[in-house]
């Protein structure tokens, strides 16, 4: 067979394997009647890792146990918030989801009660990395959020530090990343604050960029401007 039929043989095998893994590792699911592949993957069986934690937010009855109520109602959550995929499994994506959505409450109208973003600065806008959460203040005065933000994933961590915006553009087109960067504001070389869709709740982080909601992104645009402060601390989750 050769030298370059081995190498086809071996990557066969290869793709066969890691195949089989991911339907191993898949959670079950409740079959449709519809036949279709969207009808198929509409609810999952099987108990999340996080199905205690998920069943109190939901104010469900919280018995680490996956039943259909609970999977519907995990479901609708996840459509609502974006998080895939939304066939109801209590898993780490969906409790991180809901864990910063609990900070942001918390949070409430005193995101920076730790006073570890500069009070002394004027309009300048916070990064809190541990709890993805952004706020702009005008000294100590809060002037808009605190709302969740998506960033760096391990390796490309959003540096922490004091910053300065020094480049703004509403449609901004990474030439890098071959992607859309609306209400792009550069603070820190390439990274920057930008809107994405509501997949920002996925895993595993942008590439360093301040990710947020269209919305949240558009509201920075209009109370940020060049040489406005940000700052960024903490670390994020998992990096």
């Amino acid at each position: 067979m050769g030298i370059a039929g081995n190498i086809r043989g071996v990557r066969a095998r290869r793709t066969l394997a890691l195949s089989a893994a991911a339907l191993t590792a898949a959670p079950a699911l409740v079959l449709g009647t519809g036949g279709s592949a969207q009808a198929a993957a509409s609810c999952t069986t099987s108990t999340g890792p996080y199905q205690k934690q998920v069943e109190k937010y939901l104010h469900r009855p919280v018995d680490g146990k996956q039943s259909a109520a609970d999977c519907k109602a995990i479901q609708s959550f996840q459509r609502t918030y974006g998080v895939t995929p939304d066939i109801g499994y209590a898993g780490p994506v969906t409790w991180r989801t809901m864990k910063t959505l609990t900070d942001q409450k918390a949070a409430g109208k005193n995101p920076n009660k730790a006073k570890k973003c500069p009070t002394n600065k004027g309009r300048i806008a916070c990064v809190d990395l541990t709890r993805q959460l952004s706020w702009i203040q005008d000294g100590s005065k809060l002037k808009f959020g605190p709302v969740p933000v998506r960033t760096g994933r391990d390796k490309y961590e959003t540096r922490t530090g004091s910053k300065k915006i020094y480049m703004r553009h509403i449609n901004h087109w990474s030439t890098l990343y071959h992607v859309q960067m609306p209400y792009a504001q550069f603070f820190d070389g390439g990274q920057a604050f930008h809107s994405v869709g509501l997949k920002m709740w996925n895993p595993p982080g942008s590439h360093g960029c301040v990710n947020m909601r269209p919305g949240d992104a558009k509201s920075y645009w209009n109370l940020l401007k060049n040489g406005d402060d940000v700052y960024v601390y903490g670390r994020k989750p998992g990096t």
